[in-house]
């Protein structure tokens, strides 16, 4: 496969991955076992940003064009697909306190409900497992 296209890919996987890290709590609010692929996600995520280490797709995407000829950008994915197109520079502290307050303010909302949530079975229903599906007593072990 062409290099270009495979360097494609990557963006749209990478696209995925930002889009889903952004979502997938609040996804899980109607899909719970949503967080199982969710909360690896999420932390290698914030693992990577925190650490100031390259982000790995967005240098298998670089290296990839760089093999198609093509010419490499400059301030990460983040920087190059959505940041410098509205003019913001990816690097600026506002820019990356508002990277962080969108990404930590919609995970939070969608972990603090599913914590409500199983709180709330919970106590209505001590013998319940979070997540479990179906009425009670069609659950293994209920009468």
């Amino acid at each position: 496969m062409d290099a270009v296209l495979l360097a494609g890919a990557v963006a749209v996987l990478h696209a995925a991955v930002v889009l889903f890290m952004l979502t997938g709590a609040l996804l899980a609010l109607r899909w719970p076992r949503l967080v199982l692929a969710h909360a690896p996600v999420a932390l290698a995520v914030l693992a990577v940003n925190l650490a100031g280490a390259p982000c790995p797709l967005t240098t298998l995407e670089l290296a990839l064009r760089e093999r198609a000829g093509a010419a490499p950008y400059d301030g990460g994915f983040l920087g190059h697909v959505l940041f410098g197109p509205l003019g913001l520079d990816v690097r600026a502290t506002a820019t990356q306190v508002g990277m962080y307050v969108v990404a930590g303010g919609l995970n939070a909302v969608g972990y603090g409900l599913l914590t409500a949530r199983a709180l709330r079975v919970r106590a209505a229903d001590p013998g319940t497992v979070a997540g479990s599906v179906g009425p009670p007593a069609a659950r293994p072990g209920r009468r």
